[in-house]
């Protein structure tokens, strides 16, 4: 066991270097979100004492927690929409055998490939035309429409390895194939729907890009572009605790997603791979 220990050490060295780097580097920004800019500057974090006031300023003075409700509504709404949609689709390519089915799950694949930058202006002026511009539908509606396509390339490994047993089973007592997706095939995927919503609320609460386009104004806003907003205020300034405790109320939430559902992501991704 202990030659063992030796022969992975090589291994282990670099992590645990990397671990440290990360943990010193995290909570140096925790000290600073709870500091003065004076503290931050002189290298004494905490100094002056703890300073509570960087996060109470943002929902007060700042109105941060309108933004993070509208973040919340953006992340849950678009993410039951790609459920919804990818789902389905997902299942009928993985599951049924028809002619252009392959076509149509390169069209998919080949969707994913597009960048955002690239279709950005054809949207805003459909959008303006279509006059849609200015609400949270339609930036939800926008996350849906471009996180689909990966949301069907990931389902349809999963729905693919699931047993055709499952099916005949639920035929014999007397189900549809609607009722026996919805009360058979969904729970048993269950593991690869928890994976794809996790990486789209990740995606979703840190997305910036489609927010400057669809969502610029007090009432849309998301939190992403509430801290640049923040962050450029606060350095003109020079209220740098502040910053770094917008940096922390925007970064915190996903952290703590990632930190407790990791295992499931994990595990998703090992039995997708099954077939996928």
């Amino acid at each position: 066991m202990r030659k063992k220990g030796l022969q992975l050490l090589p291994a282990y060295v670099p992590l645990a270097a990397w671990l440290a780097f990360s943990v010193v580097l995290f909570g140096w920004v925790i000290l600073a979100s709870l500091s003065t800019t004076r503290d931050i500057f002189t290298n004494t974090l905490l100094g002056s004492g703890i300073q509570f006031s960087n996060y109470t300023d943002l929902f007060e003075q700042q109105e941060m927690g309108r933004y993070f409700l509208n973040s919340i509504i953006y992340t849950v709404a678009s993410c039951a929409g790609i459920v919804l949609v990818a789902a389905p689709a997902a299942y009928i390519l993985g599951r049924v055998k028809f002619k252009g089915s392959g076509l149509i799950h390169l069209m998919f694949v080949s969707a994913m490939s597009i960048p955002g930058i690239l279709i950005s202006i054809p949207l805003f002026s459909l959008f303006v035309g279509m006059k849609l511009t200015g609400s949270i539908a339609t930036l939800v509606l926008i996350y849906i429409c471009t996180n689909v396509p990966f949301g069907v390339f990931f389902l349809t490994g999963f729905f693919s390895s699931i047993p055709k047993e499952f099916e005949e089973s639920a035929a014999i007592d007397g189900c549809g194939p609607i009722k026996a997706f919805v009360k058979v095939i969904l729970p048993v995927a269950q593991p690869g729907i928890i994976t794809l919503t996790i990486f789209n609320f990740l995606g979703v609460w840190n997305e910036y890009f489609y927010a400057l386009i669809f969502a610029n104004d007090e009432g849309t806003r998301t939190l992403a572009l509430a801290l640049q907003s923040i962050v450029y205020g606060y350095s003109n300034t020079g209220n740098y605790g502040g910053i770094f405790a917008a940096c922390m109320v925007v970064f915190l939430p996903s952290f703590i997603v990632y930190l407790f559902v990791s295992k499931r992501i994990i595990a998703g991704i090992t039995i997708g791979s099954v077939k996928g």
